[in-house]
């Protein structure tokens, strides 16, 4: 659909879209240890669902279409949780910075992504054309429905 944006759309089902759109291209280089690793210091599993890097990748990029200039150190923060301390108080704790390097990484590497001359990443021309274009057919197949 013409003149459809990311902020038009539903996310959640604008991220399952793009992860799905990400996985069949098969472009998105993905680590080997995304099996065995957590996702912050104050998970106790790792994620269940297998193509988790996938859909924390479509994540990352819908945030950097909304507001660019995100490095892995806010990244930490957007995928940050609360740390459970037994019978102490919770308090908040970042998520893993190797895991929002590597998505960051993965991302620049199929050209969506680039560095920002002042700080943090952004979204180049290219990718914000394939988020809209996702979009797109996101709404268009909710319209159909």
């Amino acid at each position: 659909m013409p003149g459809v944006t990311v902020k038009d759309v539903n996310q959640q089902e604008f991220v399952r879209a793009l992860a799905a759109f990400l996985k069949k291209s098969g472009k998105l280089k993905v680590p080997e240890w995304v099996d065995t690793v957590k996702l912050a210091k104050h998970k106790e599993l790792a994620p269940y669902d297998e193509n988790w890097f996938y859909t924390r990748a479509a994540s990352t990029a819908r945030h950097l279409y909304l507001r660019g200039g995100a490095g892995v150190g806010s990244m930490t923060k957007i995928y940050g949780g609360r740390q459970r301390n037994g019978v102490m108080p919770s308090h908040f704790s970042r998520g893993s910075k190797s895991v929002a390097r590597r998505v960051l990484q993965a991302l620049e590497g199929l050209k969506m992504v680039e560095k920002d001359q002042d700080w943090g990443r952004k979204l180049t021309p290219q990718g914000q054309r394939d988020l809209d274009r996702i979009a797109g057919q996101v709404a268009a197949a909710k319209k159909k429905h």
